[in-house]
């Protein structure tokens, strides 16, 4: 395991300074209404970084009621979708500007290696609003061909007040999956982020306000999912709800909105997404694709919910593939996210710490061997080394269900239809991964997935231009892509009659 940094990094990165804790409401840092926070935490010690406010009903409350405020009477949603794109830019801006600081918050906050915050998900971040800043002034309707003496045309408007709940594996990615489409289509919004996350979204919501977004278009309420989740789900006052987490917590988030006032919801939730590896592949460039799929983020650790952690490989080269990933994988460096030596960060907190060893605990028990890894590292902190399983069967709970950490179940089959069979067997539709040479074997396998999206010999392969979303219980909706911004807009038809017309 790699050293661990004490104060400063030993790569001479800047420990940040904790700006930001309270709840962003209005325009306003302000405390909790109840005066109440709770501590987060880093998980490469264990130890606290500060402690947060701690919203409650009374606090989202007060946020629904702001963002309300500025939908029916503020200038966000009436303001040409030039003008919104404009201050959408300079807010991208203001990101690029303080990526080093948002890197290294995130990465003290989540585990997350600060390199590929740096590198990936600030400057992501930026592009994505910038993406549908460029997309603001191009949401339009369309001219209807009635048959009668009518003339007719839709307009797509914002669906009003937002709420976005968002997990902790991705906080500046997933902040802005949900934020910059909805700023784009006009929405006011209330973002609930992790518990365990809070730090970069306190953030982002100030450098909004910077930027010129209007006090009331963004609040961010920071708390606890049965509390401050729950009361945005549950509002009356909240037109749209979008979630990204569990599917557990996914159904009570359905149930809520039906149980209140039937407001829209989107979800993108679980996954156990499989990666097919057929005779053919180039089988290096196959463990490298595998093992990036699995032990990917923080990185590469698994906490993501695309994570490929069924990998099907096929009887002519099992062996090899597998004498292959156990040797890259043993080479690589679990440690202090901040090192950019490293390959593999921490979980993000003791519970998921304690969850994916109780897997690897059980998957142990039901019979599948431990390739590589399988116990916890360091003194201190929530690191784990990564783990392979092989004589894994469909029916263990390893290969059931989402582990959302750094655990593969590596499988061997012998026909592209036991391979399709296998892969949809299962209760998520999230990803999969195909490597193959055979065009053919490309095609009929990715159209027999059931799944929102597919790579083929590469995997993580996201773009702001292409929608990403479940099928079965791994959700529904889009987030990126144009797609993603029919989640945030309502169409609405109009009606005129046309008397004396000869043309129909």
């Amino acid at each position: 395991m790699a050293s661990e940094a004490n104060g400063s990094t030993g790569d001479g990165v800047k420990m940040p300074e904790i700006k930001f804790t309270k709840l962003f409401i209005n325009g306003c840092f302000v405390d909790a209404v109840s005066g109440k926070t709770f501590e987060t935490r880093d998980p490469r010690t264990g130890g606290v970084i500060a402690d947060i406010a701690a919203g409650d009903k009374e606090d989202v409350d007060l946020a629904v009621n702001a963002a309300r405020e500025a939908f029916d009477h503020g200038k966000w949603p009436r303001m040409s979708g030039f003008e919104r794109g404009r201050i959408m830019m300079k807010y991208a801006d203001l990101i690029d500007q303080h990526a080093e600081e948002l890197a290294a918050v995130e990465c003290l906050d989540a585990g997350k290696l600060f390199l590929l915050n740096k590198i990936l998900d600030v400057p992501g971040a930026s592009n994505m609003v910038r993406y549908y800043a460029g997309a603001a002034d191009k949401i339009h309707g369309e001219t209807l061909k009635m048959s009668g003496e009518f003339q007719g045309y839709t307009l797509r408007e914002p669906i009003g007040v937002v709420g976005h709940i968002i997990p902790w594996n991705f906080p500046t990615i997933m902040f802005f999956f949900k934020v910059a489409p909805a700023l784009a289509a006009g929405c006011t919004m209330i973002v609930k982020p992790a518990e365990q996350t809070p730090l970069t979204a306190l953030y982002y919501a100030h450098l909004a306000k910077q930027a010129g977004i209007p006090d009331g278009v963004l609040n961010v309420v920071t708390g606890f999912g049965h509390t401050a989740g729950a009361a945005i789900t549950a509002h009356m006052d909240v037109d749209k709800v979008s979630f990204t987490g569990s599917t557990e917590v996914g159904r009570l988030v359905m149930e809520a909105a039906a149980r209140s006032n039937l407001k829209s919801v989107s979800l993108e939730l679980g996954g156990k997404s499989p990666v097919i590896i057929f005779d053919d592949a180039d089988v290096d460039m196959a463990v490298d694709l595998a093992r990036k799929a699995i032990f990917f983020n923080k990185a590469w650790m698994g906490e993501i919910c695309v994570a490929g952690s069924r990998v099907y490989v096929q009887e002519g080269i099992y062996d090899e593939f597998v004498r292959k990933i156990a040797e890259s994988s043993r080479n690589w460096i679990v440690g202090d996210p901040f090192d950019a030596h490293v390959h593999q960060g921490p979980q993000v907190d003791k519970k998921q710490f304690e969850k994916v060893l109780k897997y690897i605990d059980h998957g142990k028990r039901e019979g599948a061997t431990v390739l590589t890894g399988g116990k916890p590292c360091g003194e201190k902190g929530f690191y784990i080394e990564p783990t392979i399983f092989t004589d894994v069967k469909d029916d263990m709970l390893i290969a059931k269900d989402e582990i959302f950490g750094p655990v593969m179940s590596l499988m061997k089959f012998k026909t592209i239809e036991e391979a399709i069979e296998r892969a949809n067997n299962t209760r998520y539709g999230l990803a999969a991964g195909i490597v193959t040479k055979d065009l053919n074997i490309a095609n009929r396998v990715s159209r027999s997935i059931r799944a929102g999206i597919i790579w083929i010999n590469c995997y993580f392969a996201f773009d702001d231009d292409c929608p990403f979303g479940g099928y079965k219980m791994s959700g529904f909706g889009r987030d990126s892509g144009m797609h993603a911004l029919e989640k945030y807009l309502h169409v609405k038809s109009v009606v005129t009659p046309i008397y004396g017309s000869p043309w129909r």
